[in-house]
């Protein structure tokens, strides 16, 4: 059910999409002796400046994703973004390749209403009352059953783009352009959710291994625009809660399969824990285990899709993220304040390198631990404030 280990080492991985995560999952690769390619639509993503190789292509062109995959012929294929030819992904598994944690799981994860459904619909999992749209006229339908405020995404985006609240029904012509401008692969197709009452938003880690299905301590996070600006590790949460968390998040992701780690979103309300979102992959809040535990998000990965076996999750320290955004684009900028940043105690820089500026692009990260959770986040948002993103134009 979990897969076996990768016979010897040099074993080569593809990485489709390299970001700041899929840097992180190439060291640990190479950690492990494994060959590394790095592929993404723009040249010089931060995975490629650690891969072995690289390819800049089209992520939704399926005879492009082929054509290299082919070429390379890699034991692992591991997508690290939702905005790929997934289609492509199940013919090639089909024929033999690997892909991390499947293609099926890959397809179903890339637009929310595939998900949405196989948990509500098929597992009966709780999650916010939902509807989906094609056009403006739908969406005002919808919004109407579903009652405002209300939230509106994409059925595919990333990093919250095209995600907004809708207070009022006259909001709804601003939030469907705001989810066109901000969604991926050209679809127009929406998912209205209630808004949920809740007291917090964690993730929760699960990993799938040949050790079997293990979860990290939960990762509380703050979302604006969807888009998460800090996280801490462990987020409070009573005994019964976290068996629920667990349930859900085991419930999920047996139905998805494979192996590797898997980031489960949930909302903790007063008298619930609902479902929220899953990815299949090291999760943007789960960076702060870089500071927290033994073996990160993307040791965790590695080691999972690897076959080889995780007997223990350790969290070390409790410890936080913050994060720093850029607020203009350009392509002439640096990284400054990183002598201050890391004069705070017991606090680390994650310098991102991503090639370009644009609006609210993450382009770092500051990392910080502490015996107390709230002793890191202040520490954490206190590097993240030294840093900044100096413009050659200024």
């Amino acid at each position: 059910m979990y897969g076996a280990p990768l016979s010897g080492q040099a074993k080569k991985m593809m990485l489709l999409g390299s970001g700041e995560l899929g840097k992180e999952v190439v060291i640990e690769a190479q950690r492990l002796g494994v060959e590394t390619i790095a592929v993404d639509r723009y040249a010089s993503a931060p995975a490629m400046q650690v891969a072995h190789r690289s390819y800049v292509i089209p992520m939704l062109d399926g005879e492009e994703l082929r054509r290299i995959i082919e070429q390379e012929r890699p034991d692992l294929i591991v997508p690290e973004i939702e905005a790929i030819a997934t289609q492509t992904l199940v013919e090639l598994e089909r024929e033999g390749y690997r892909v991390v944690p499947t293609a099926n799981a890959a397809r179903l994860t890339m637009d929310r209403e595939g998900i949405r459904r196989l948990a509500s619909e098929t597992l009966g999992l709780p999650t916010a009352k939902f509807a989906f749209a094609d056009s403006l006229e739908e969406l005002k339908t919808a919004v109407a059953e579903i009652g405002t405020p209300c939230v509106i995404k994409p059925i595919m985006s990333s990093s919250g783009k095209g995600q907004s609240v809708c207070r009022t029904p006259d909001d709804v012509e601003t939030s469907w352009n705001y989810a066109m401008e901000g969604g991926r692969a050209k679809k127009t197709r929406v998912i209205v959710e209630e808004f949920i009452r809740f007291d917090s938003e964690i993730t929760l880690l699960t990993v799938r291994s040949v050790s079997g299905t293990t979860y990290c301590a939960p990762i509380g996070h703050i979302q604006k625009d969807g888009d998460y600006i800090e996280s801490w590790q462990p987020h409070e949460m009573s005994e019964e809660q976290i068996r629920e968390a667990e349930r859900i998040a085991g419930a999920i992701t047996d139905a998805l399969g494979g192996t590797g780690i898997y980031g489960v979103e949930l909302f903790l309300a007063p008298d619930k824990v609902y479902f929220s979102e899953v990815s299949p992959r090291p999760h943007d809040t789960g960076m702060v285990t870089m500071a927290t535990q033994d073996l990160s998000e993307f040791a965790l990965h590695v080691r999972a899709i690897l076959g080889f076996p995780i007997p223990t999750i350790r969290l070390l320290t409790p410890g936080a993220s913050y994060t720093l955004k850029a607020d203009r684009e350009s392509e002439s900028f640096r990284i400054g304040g990183l002598e201050e940043a890391l004069s705070v105690p017991n606090s680390q820089v994650r310098v991102f390198g991503k090639p370009e500026t644009k609006i609210g692009r993450r382009m770092a990260v500051a990392l910080s631990s502490s015996d107390d959770v709230g002793q890191a986040r202040r520490q954490a948002k206190e590097a993240a404030s030294c840093l900044r993103i100096e413009y050659g134009d200024q």
